[in-house]
């Protein structure tokens, strides 16, 4: 294996490189301008998007608002699913937010006298896929429409008070950019409902407010969390000097700090997120991320249990060649270490010198084992009954298993409005204290998803609780004995989606925190599953749901896994599991593995299978043994908390076996074209340290790539997708018209080498022309972010995985037909597919149910748009039906619903003399035989045949 000049020329352009800039609020809002105008002129905007769920799964909740008077109504507004109302407990619910320009929340407030929202968007929680927002929004007409109302370079939004006396004065607190420092955080308070807003309490630009707190009998005695955090792509810092508590006792316009050194509140840089809590005017609350290293004599000692990771750390080669051999065994199979390295084996490799004890630690240190093993504090209460002025912890232990160690993710406490010492406190599991925080119970259950984000304790029923968590929402009435689950809207936060070729075919994705999930795309959403017991979607692995690849011999054989590389080969049919994550060697450094590993099965051969690591590996068996077919593709790791300097995308070209490309999250993309022999870099010429979403050989010819870069780990929310018609010598930018927001994926169509498709943070775009110009293409999607695209070929479907609204599918047949020719044409009519007659056509099968209706949909392109007519016809020219339309400019959906016109059934009797049948919803359905379409408009005129069989 080999490595060109050109790839240690690119290392020193790299180290020289600037670091990307972070986008300007005014350029993102120009941008969502730029979106709308595009909704308008949209050649494709009458083609429809159809969700196809799954629902069952949820996703993310960040906030709830439950109206006091009837809880039974209430709003849940989800981290990039939008905000959704129920009026009926959760039985059904319907998304308010749908038009709005974002779909990403971090907080909503409700003045429910007046029936205002007001929407924080950007989620609070600092996570990996915490998008960012614009600002906030408002709507005074129950989010039928929604107006921005300012503070656009806020990002991410952590809380927001209405004033019960007055609406127009609301309080916000603004977290800020995610991996930027920015000036717009802090509090901010306006006194006009939104017109102009001041800033009262501002700390520096890394230091964010996440929490605020009102008092429930004072809206002038305020509390507000401030959270010191440094989010990089590799690493995260939760905590910081700059954390603390600070109390308004003025509504907000000034503010004083109260977790002062001698308050009894833990200061200094070891103070991470805090969530608040008020029962009163004098009696506050405070979860805290307590960032600081637990003392080493109270770290867990599991020595009398076996042998630990840490034990090896230390340990001198003389005492490791004493172990007991089955211990040693023990540990190494516990560890997943591989097979090969048995306690005989290992203890000959240590006293030949090959390895050293030190060696079986470093073995097991991937990202995963650094998350959970950081023995830091962790979660603690605070109980003040002085308003603040002084603070007592709560907990004599440890609260364990609560946050672990991403208590950045978590830190929301509340305590019940009919007992200040009962308090719930949220986190992978939902506890209760009953003792002002200083012992605990589980209140969540079997019915209940780990992870949890709000929680409403109603103040006048103790006992009724509604929480939100990683999988949606959840009802107690017996305070968290039992559960129901309320989870009808379609918000699943998918990372990744594929498809097979069954008949009906399958989709499959790997979601946020919910796992790995296959279903028939012609499922139908409904509750009929309560009845039958089967769902039609099906979970097929836990964690973090990740990609997937479907044998195409055989479906039932899929590659999955969840995050950082744990992949698995499936036997569906079988239910087997088995593990297959390539593994390096004892001495060795560990493999980096990104959150959302690549994989790819070969187009030529369905047993190769490729997995990126930080290098990539390749197997010939289905997984079972795997070879490094490279060194380090990437800029060789940060030092930090999280992987990086990884493979995030990988891609082999249907022409040739071997030909492959990869792309890393610093920003490098390789090409090798003889099977990992050789690789050259081949992104000198692009933009430096992004991170690579997407390489792709072209499916048209063996010289085309594509590539699309994101900088949104940098809060640069620019696009940039590449073609290369050379192999990546040389690349031309295709980004054109898009507007900004970070791109995810680009996929170029299996039959069309002009249709391209582009999914970003904020919609979905196609190109007719190879990316020369973009058309905004989500009819029926919300402005949702996109993380992956895949086609179904013999469908003709375009299938779209979304980050917060689940799965959607389109018909792209007649996209899939238009090349440069037709698109200069006035009037294009495509094929009518036949449709099977029914004599069940408008009839009822009950005086219950509902009739069934056919239709058939007429598609046709035009150049410009105009007035347009179409009739149906007889074989003996006798009109049937006819229509007047205003048609668009592009492509035009005419949906015909198989029934005569009164005009065309009185012309036909004439001419037939036969007895047509009304049917129960009063249409005259046509009898089956063969139709003419025509279609005239803009001096043409196109005819096609309906053939109803």
């Amino acid at each position: 294996m080999k490595f060109t000049l050109s790839f240690f020329l690119s290392l020193i352009s790299i180290s020289l490189s600037a670091q990307p800039e972070v986008t300007k609020a005014s350029k993102i809002m120009d941008g969502l301008a730029e979106k709308e105008k595009m909704a308008s002129t949209s050649l494709v905007k009458n083609i429809p998007f159809e969700n196809i769920g799954p629902t069952v799964m949820s996703g993310r909740v960040v906030d709830l608002d439950v109206n006091p008077d009837d809880p039974s109504e209430f709003y849940v507004a989800y981290a990039s699913g939008g905000l959704w109302h129920t009026s009926n407990n959760g039985t059904s619910f319907t998304p308010i937010m749908d038009q709005s320009t974002t779909q990403n929340l971090g907080d909503i407030a409700v003045d429910w006298k007046t029936g205002v929202i007001w929407a924080g968007t950007g989620e609070n929680n600092s996570s990996r896929s915490s998008y960012a927002g614009i600002g906030l929004l408002k709507s005074s007409d129950k989010g039928k429409s929604w107006e921005h109302m300012g503070l656009p370079d806020s990002h991410h939004i952590g809380r927001i008070h209405i004033n019960p006396a007055n609406p127009d004065e609301v309080v916000v607190g603004i977290t800020g950019h995610l991996y930027s420092p920015n000036e717009e955080r802090g509090v901010f308070k306006t006194t006009n409902g939104g017109k102009s807003w001041k800033k009262t309490l501002f700390i520096n630009s890394e230091t964010g407010i996440i929490d605020l707190a009102v008092s429930p009998n004072n809206f002038n005695i305020q509390y507000a969390a401030a959270w010191d955090k440094d989010r990089k792509a590799w690493n995260f810092t939760g905590n910081g000097a700059g954390s603390g508590i600070y109390k308004s006792s003025d509504g907000g316009d000034r503010w004083t700090l109260i977790s002062k050194p001698n308050s009894g509140f833990p200061t200094g840089d070891g103070v991470g997120r805090i969530g608040l809590a008020v029962f009163n005017d004098d009696i506050v609350y405070a979860v805290h991320d307590n960032q600081y290293r637990r003392p080493e004599s109270d770290r867990d000692d599991t020595s009398e249990e076996g042998l630990t990771k840490d034990d090896f750390k230390t340990m001198s080669v003389e005492a490791f060649l004493k172990l007991n051999n089955s211990l040693l065994d023990d540990f190494l199979k516990d560890n997943d270490f591989q097979e090969k390295y048995k306690a005989e084996n290992v203890k000959a490799m240590v006293k030949d010198g090959a390895v050293q004890p030190k060696d079986l630690a470093a073995y097991l240190e991937d990202a995963n084992s650094l998350l959970f093993d950081t023995p830091v504090i962790g979660a603690e209460v605070y109980r003040s009954d002085d308003g603040g002025i002084s603070w007592t912890k709560q907990n004599e232990d440890y609260i364990d298993d609560l946050f672990y160690s991403y208590g950045y993710y978590f830190a929301q406490i509340r305590v019940d409005r009919n007992n200040p010492d009962k308090i719930y406190l949220a986190g992978v599991p939902l506890i209760a204290s009953s003792d002002r925080g200083n012992t605990y119970k589980a209140v969540d259950g079997d019915n209940v998803h780990a992870d949890h984000h709000a929680l409403w304790i109603n103040p006048v029923r103790p006992g009724h609780l509604i929480n939100g968590n990683d999988g949606g929402v959840n009802i107690s009435y017996d305070d968290g004995a039992h559960w129901i689950k309320n989870n009808s809207p379609e918000v699943g936060q998918f990372y990744a989606i594929n498809i097979d070729h069954e008949k009906p075919y399958n989709v499959y994705g790997g979601l946020q925190d919910n796992g790995v999930w296959k279903g028939p795309h012609n499922a139908k959403e409904s509750s009929r599953w309560h009845q039958t017991g089967h769902y039609p979607w099906t979970s097929i692995m836990g964690g973090d749901g990740m990609q997937i690849q479907i044998d195409n011999r055989n479906s039932s054989v899929v590659y999955t896994g969840f995050q950082f590389g744990n992949y698995y080969r499936l036997d569906l049919d079988n239910k087997k599991r088995t593990k297959i994550q390539p593994k390096h060697e004892l001495g060795e450094k560990p493999y980096r593995f990104n959150w959302q590993t690549p994989i790819l099965l070969s187009p030529h051969n369905q047993d190769i299978l490729y997995l990126g690591g930080n290098k990539l590996h390749r197997s010939l068996n289905q997984g079972d043994d795997w070879e490094a077919i490279s060194d380090d593709l990437t800029q060789g790791g940060k030092k930090g908390n999280v992987a990086y300097g990884t493979l995030t995308t990988i891609s082999e070209s249907p022409f040739k076996f071997g030909l492959l490309y990869t792309g890393s999250d610093d920003g490098l993309i390789h090409m090798s074209s003889n099977g990992g022999g050789s690789w050259n870099v081949i992104s000198n010429s692009l933009p430096q340290d992004l991170w690579v979403s997407r390489v792709a050989a072209s499916k048209h010819r063996k010289e085309r790539v594509y590539a699309s870069l994101n900088a949104y780990r940098w809060d640069n929310f620019e696009p940039f997708i590449y073609k290369s018609d050379d192999y990546g010598k040389t690349w031309q930018s295709i980004t054109s018209n898009l507007p900004a927001s970070p791109v995810n994926v680009i996929l170029e169509d299996t039959v069309n080498d002009q249709l391209l498709f582009a999914g970003t943070d904020n919609g979905l775009y196609v190109s007719l022309d190879q990316g020369q110009h973009w058309e905004l293409f989500q009819n029926g999607i919300p402005n949702v972010a996109v993380h992956d695209l895949v086609i179904q070929p013999e469908a003709k479907h375009l299938v779209v995985g979304t980050h917060g609204r689940s799965i959607y599918k389109a018909d792209i047949a007649i996209l899939q037909q238009m090349d440069p020719n037709r698109l200069s044409q006035d009037l294009v009519v495509f094929d009518i597919p036949e449709i099977k007659h029914s004599l069940g056509w408008g009839n009822s099968r009950s005086s219950w149910s509902e009739p069934n209706t056919p239709g058939i949909d007429i598609a046709f392109y035009t150049k410009k748009k105009g007035a347009f007519s179409a009739k149906i016809l007889t074989q003996d020219k006798i009109e049937v039906s006819t229509f007047d339309l205003e048609a668009d400019k592009g492509f035009n959906i005419l949906s015909y619903d198989v029934a005569f016109s009164k005009q065309g059934k009185s012309d036909y009797l004439k001419k037939y003399k036969v007895e047509l049948k009304t049917a129960d919803d009063g249409k005259t359905y046509l009898p089956k035989g063969t139709y003419e379409l025509v279609i005239e408009g803009n001096g043409k005129e196109e005819k096609r045949s309906i053939i109803l069989e």
